[in-house]
């Protein structure tokens, strides 16, 4: 944690999932702004946290294949309304994470009962993960391994075409 201007503290978050695309974060946390990219090694990205949709959502568990991270730099009092729409404590847990060139940073990762190997993403999800990873320039290979993951089509219609209007606009509009 750092602090800044007149005594608003900051937090720095390692987003890895839906929260990458700035655009996306700031809808739910208007004080996010990008620091910068980065790579741990020791980490895996994979969709099988259970979302209350029953589709697989992001999360990171130790592995070799490595995860990238967009670093977002958050006024604390934004930290609430993430933990509440990520799921803190009925889903996800908060995990410390030290990564090189930006030390401390807060994320989150699937609670062991909701780890289900079994499911996938909807496509919309799957998408917007890709979007964010586009727009960072992350790895070839890192895209291609988010593209091979199966993904199936939201049943819900109204869910279904709400997402892909957010997806939508943001691939079309820049930061």
């Amino acid at each position: 944690m750092h602090c800044e201007g007149k005594g608003i503290k900051r937090l720095d978050y390692a987003a890895y999932g839906s929260n990458l695309h700035p655009q996306k974060l700031q809808q739910r946390t208007p004080s996010a702004r990008l620091l910068g990219t980065a790579h741990l090694p020791e980490w895996s990205l994979n969709f099988y946290k259970r979302s209350k949709d029953a589709s697989g959502k992001c999360t990171i568990h130790r592995s070799i294949e490595g995860v990238h991270f967009a670093i977002y730099a958050m006024d604390t009092e934004d930290r609430a309304v993430l933990d509440e729409i990520e799921g803190l404590g009925s889903g996800y847990d908060e995990i410390t994470l030290h990564i090189p060139d930006f030390g401390t940073c807060f994320s989150y990762i699937a609670q062991d009962a909701f780890v289900d190997r079994s499911l996938v993403p909807y496509d919309w999800y799957k998408a917007l993960v890709l979007a964010g990873v586009e727009l960072h320039g992350f790895p070839g290979s890192y895209v291609r391994r988010i593209e091979a993951t199966p993904a199936i089509r939201d049943p819900d219609p109204k869910r279904a075409a709400k997402h892909w209007g957010i997806v939508n606009k943001l691939i079309t509009t820049h930061c």
